[in-house]
C-alpha cells in the first residue's frame, strides 16, 4: 500500500466509525473506498471486518468506562447473534455484485418508518430502564446476526429498532449494546471470512486505526448529547443510504 492510501483509508474510517456507533451505516464508506482501489468484493467485505471490530473494542471500552455497561444482557444478546453471523459469513465470503441492493434499501426504509412513526414516550437517560420482549428481541438478533456476517452494511440500522422499539431501551443503552453484540458477532464472522479467503491485514489496519478513533468519538457523542442527536444522525443516514442504493 502507498503512503496515500493509507491516509485515505484512516480518514475513512474514521467518519465510518463514528457513524456505525452513532447510527450504522458506516461501511458503506469504508468498503466502496476498497472496491475503488481494486480489491475484489469479497475480500474487502471480509477486510472490513477488522475495522469494525477493532472500532467496537474501543467503543465498549468507553460505554464502560462512562458508566454505560449491562454486560450480562449484551452477552445473551451477542450470543444469539453470533449464531446467525456464522451462517451469514458462510454466504457472505461467496458474494460478489450489487444484486442485493435494492432488498437492503427496502429494509433501510422500513427500519426509517418504524424509527420515525413511534409514539412510545423516550425513555429516559440515566433511568432504571428494564427490558421488555427478551425472548422476541433474542430471535431477532438471530437475524440481525445473519445479515451483519453476510455483508456487515447497514446492520446498526436493523439493530437499533429491534433495542428500542421491541426491547424498549433508550438510545443511549441501545447502542451501548448495538457496539457489544457488533463486537462479538465480528469476531465469528472474521473468523470465517480468514478462514476461506485472503485478507488484506494491512489495509484492515489503516482502516482499523480511523474507525476505532471514529468509535471513540462517536461513543462520546452518544453520552454527551443522548437521543436528540442521535435520532437526527441515524435519519439522515438513513435516508443517504436509501438514495444511495436506489439511484446510484
Amino acid at each position: 500500500m502507498e503512503i496515500w492510501q493509507i491516509i485515505v483509508l484512516a480518514l475513512v474510517g474514521i467518519m465510518a466509525g463514528w457513524l456505525n456507533v452513532m447510527a450504522g451505516g458506516g461501511s458503506l464508506l469504508t468498503v466502496p473506498i476498497m472496491l475503488f482501489m481494486g480489491i475484489p468484493a469479497p475480500v474487502a467485505n471480509g477486510t472490513n471486518r477488522i475495522a469494525i471490530l477493532a472500532q467496537n473494542i474501543t467503543a465498549v471500552t468507553t460505554f464502560r468506562n462512562r458508566g454505560f455497561s449491562d454486560f450480562k444482557l449484551s452477552l445473551s444478546l451477542a450470543a444469539a447473534a453470533a449464531v446467525g453471523a456464522l451462517g451469514g459469513a458462510s454466504v457472505g465470503v461467496h458474494l460478489d455484485g450489487e444484486w442485493f441492493d435494492r432488498v437492503l434499501a427496502l429494509v433501510m426504509l422500513a427500519v426509517l418508518i418504524l424509527m420515525a412513526t413511534g409514539h412510545d414516550k423516550i425513555k429516559p437517560v440515566g433511568g432504571d430502564v428494564q427490558p421488555k420482549n427478551l425472548l422476541l428481541g433474542h430471535v431477532l438478533m438471530v437475524g440481525a446476526g445473519f445479515w451483519g456476517g453476510f455483508i456487515q452494511i447497514g446492520v446498526g440500522f436493523i439493530l437499533m429498532p429491534i433495542l428500542h422499539r421491541v426491547m424498549g431501551l433508550d438510545l443511549v443503552r441501545v447502542n451501548m449494546h448495538k457496539v457489544f453484540v457488533v463486537l462479538v458477532f465480528t469476531i465469528v464472522a472474521l473468523a470465517v471470512f480468514a478462514s476461506q479467503l485472503e485478507l488484506l491485514w494491512w489495509t484492515g489496519a489503516a482502516l482499523a486505526v480511523g474507525n476505532s478513533i471514529g468509535g471513540w468519538l462517536g461513543a462520546h457523542t452518544t453520552i454527551r448529547h443522548g437521543e436528540t442527536l442521535i435520532r437526527r444522525v441515524l435519519y439522515v443516514a438513513l435516508t443517504v443510504f436509501i438514495v444511495k442504493l436506489l439511484f446510484f
